[in-house]
C-alpha cells in the first residue's frame, strides 16, 4: 500500500537557507531508495522556519529501510543542530484503510469542503 510520511522541522532562527539546502541533498539521496516515489518541500507561508517534507513511498517497508539506514542517520544528525524542537514523523495510508483496521469500525470519508 502506498504511504506518504511528513516529516516536520522548525528551524532555528537564522537557518532556513542552511536547513533548506541539506534539505535538498537528502531529498537526492532519498531518490535513489527502492520504493521512493516522490517528495515536496512544505514552507509554512507564516513561519518560514516550519518545514514540512512529503514523501511517497511505495510500500511502509521502504520506508522503514530508509528511515533506519545509517546513511539517513547520518543527515539527521547533520541537521539536528539546525532545529529548535526534535523531527516529528506522520505516516499516512494513501486511498484505503489498512488491513488491520476492522471493517466494523466507522471510517469517515468525505469529498466535502466545509
Amino acid at each position: 500500500m502506498t504511504i506518504r510520511v511528513l516529516i516536520k522541522r522548525h528551524v532555528r532562527e537564522g537557518f532556513v537557507g542552511r536547513a533548506s539546502e541539506m534539505l535538498h541533498e537528502f531529498r537526492n539521496q532519498a531518490r535513489k531508495q527502492p520504493g521512493y516515489i516522490s517528495g515536496e518541500t512544505w514552507i509554512n507561508h507564516y513561519d518560514p522556519r516550519s518545514i514540512t517534507i512529503v514523501s511517497a513511498w511505495q510500500q511502509l517497508e521502504d520506508w522503514i529501510r530508509w528511515q533506519s539506514s545509517d546513511e539517513r542517520a547520518a543527515n539527521e544528525a547533520k541537521i539536528e543542530g539546525l532545529l529548535e524542537v526534535p523531527t516529528k514523523y506522520e505516516i499516512y495510508d494513501v486511498g484505503s484503510l489498512p488491513e488491520a483496521i476492522s471493517p466494523q469500525m466507522p471510517a469517515h470519508q468525505s469529498d466535502e469542503v466545509s
